[in-house]
């Protein structure tokens, strides 16, 4: 009897380990950093090691940029709840205002699109054709740039 339970336990510990060894293994990475994403897509698209270099360079280089203009849009953010409160307590609309901050979002907007544009279109250049293809899937999936990279 002890042997059998002995066993039973042996045979659950090895289950076990050999278990959480294979989800340890193969676990994904956290994608809210760049670090977290060009690790992602190393692995998600098979890149070497000189195409991983060349990408995370790319990436590297427009983050300031990216940055910089996600802080542009928490700011029109920012005008816009402070804009919608103003309409709200006195029941009146600046709308020369109101257009120059519409042209503002445009702006961005057109900026932002284009930015990613080009780092996807620069990122692409650097895979082969079949990796390409799979990361133009990807990022067609993702949303908004299906028809930037229709076009």
């Amino acid at each position: 009897m002890n042997r059998t339970i002995l066993f039973l336990l042996l045979g659950l510990g090895a289950g076990l380990t050999a278990h959480f060894s294979y989800l340890r293994l193969n676990a994904v990475p956290p994608t809210d950093s760049l670090e977290g994403q060009l690790a992602w897509m190393r692995s998600e698209l098979e890149l070497s090691d000189a195409q991983f270099a060349q990408i995370k360079q790319l990436h590297e280089a427009s983050s300031p940029r990216l940055h910089a203009m996600t802080a542009q849009v928490s700011q029109l953010q920012a005008e816009l709840t402070a804009f919608e409160q103003t309409r709200r307590n006195s029941d009146r609309v600046d709308f020369l205002e109101f257009a120059r901050f519409v042209e503002a979002r445009r702006q961005l907007n057109a900026a932002c699109r284009d930015s990613t544009q080009q780092l996807v279109l620069a990122s692409a250049e650097i895979m082969n054709p079949r990796q390409r293809e799979r990361y133009i899937q990807l990022v067609t999936a993702a949303g908004p740039l299906a028809a930037l990279m229709l076009n």
